[in-house]
């Protein structure tokens, strides 16, 4: 490992450039969320899917901004050194996270069409729903979510702000305070993002039950902030921000967390379906069992190909995870099939085979813009790295060839 680089790199990205990506998105972002609404105002059969696909947009982006968390949190609780080059990054997504809180307002609207057990005739009338009413009812429901954004925005607030700090005053007391948080700070973001994957994904079939179901919702979290991190390198890089402080090594490891969570994806998604069918429990299997019918089992096939099978062979060759313009094609291909994975979990509780619509175009151009949006103004605010971390120079030094 090379220590004998130095900080050449302007830390700012360029304000027009940070600018420019602020409002394509943000116009993207607000067509899509206008176009939405509209059709929702259609019938009653367009309202229905405008809540199913607003939830699956609302879930992609905020998979990502939780896995942006993740990084964040897991870089300071290892005292890593590669990753401060890029942490800014995983800041800049995970700090959406009070943005999602905003997003999350249609679903609290369409509580009623989303969730069968939040209707009260339906939970007198099952013996299994009233004995799950202390948990699964609207008002703890609502309390759940609150709780889930206040921990998600103060984390990420907490270590956003300390790392902008640290760019002004270069206090290395900055980094020992983050990771002193980091311990207390996981566990929470595991208990968070478990109930909250049970509360907003698990609870549309109120039968169904996974142990499982938190684990294989953070895989898919952290696979998608690993592909969109290459995306936003890529981004940086191109606009002239960076290249000597974003290395091919940090891409390249980019690429190898993300083929990692990809096995890892497969790992816990496999086990959870191999226990299940094993067991042969009515209410485990119901949920597998309408998922392999009336056209689904062609979907479960795309993602057992798309999610796994050929993102393994193209990904583990080293030459791909150093070649810019190959690495950016598996990433937009990885967030392509994490959105058709959440399609998969969400969308058989409305339709009983594969339905696309519109709305599910425009809910993802409305999430997503504003999303990325908010992710792009936070480059025009503050510089694009943490360059005055201490942990910097050892960054850009190292290399994993």
């Amino acid at each position: 490992m090379a220590h004998d680089k130095t900080f050449k790199d302007e830390p700012m990205l360029d304000p027009k450039a940070a600018d420019k990506a602020f409002k394509v998105a943000g116009a993207v972002g607000i067509i899509g969320v206008l176009a939405s609404v509209g059709m929702a105002f259609s019938g009653e059969e367009a309202k229905q899917q405008f809540f199913f696909s607003w939830l699956t947009a609302f879930m992609l982006c905020l998979t990502i901004g939780l896995g942006g968390l993740f990084f964040v949190i897991i870089h300071h609780l290892t005292r890593a050194g590669w990753s401060t080059s890029t942490r800014r990054i995983a800041e800049n997504l995970a700090i959406n996270l009070p943005l999602m809180a905003v997003l999350f307002i249609p679903i609290a609207i369409g509580l009623h069409d989303l969730f069968h057990w939040s209707h009260a005739e339906a939970v007198a009338a099952d013996p299994i729903l009233t004995w799950k009413a202390g948990y699964l009812n609207p008002t703890f429901f609502f309390v759940r979510a609150v709780i889930f954004f206040a921990i998600w925005g103060a984390l990420a607030w907490f270590f956003r702000s300390n790392s902008v700090k640290q760019d002004a005053s270069g206090d290395a007391g900055l980094t020992h305070k983050m990771r002193r948080l980091a311990p207390v700070a996981l566990v929470t973001f595991a208990l968070s993002l478990t109930f909250a994957a049970f509360d907003w994904m698990m609870s549309l079939d109120p039968h169904w039950f996974s142990t499982m179901f938190g684990v294989y919702t953070f895989a898919g979290s952290v696979m998608a902030f690993f592909a969109t991190g290459i995306l936003a390198i890529s981004w940086l890089n191109s606009k002239g921000a960076l290249t000597h402080t974003i290395t091919v090594a940090n891409r390249h490891d980019f690429g190898k967390l993300m083929f990692g969570f990809t096995v890892f994806w497969a790992y816990v998604t496999f086990s959870q379906y191999y226990l299940i069918w094993y067991a042969n429990i009515p209410e485990e299997t119901v949920w597998f069992t309408h998922r392999s019918e009336h056209g689904w089992e062609a979907i479960g096939a795309l993602i057992i190909i798309g999610h796994f099978i050929v993102p393994f062979w193209f990904l583990l060759s080293r030459h791909v995870k150093r070649a810019r313009l190959a690495l950016n094609l598996a990433a937009g291909w990885m967030l392509l099939m994490h959105f058709v994975d959440l399609h998969f979990v969400i969308m058989p509780t409305l339709h009983h085979g594969p339905h696309f619509h519109v709305l599910d175009l425009t809910a993802v151009l409305g999430v997503g813009g504003l999303f990325f949006a908010a992710f792009a103004y936070r480059f025009k605010k503050d510089a694009a790295v943490a360059h005055r971390d201490p942990q910097l120079v050892a960054a850009m030094g190292y290399d994993n060839a």
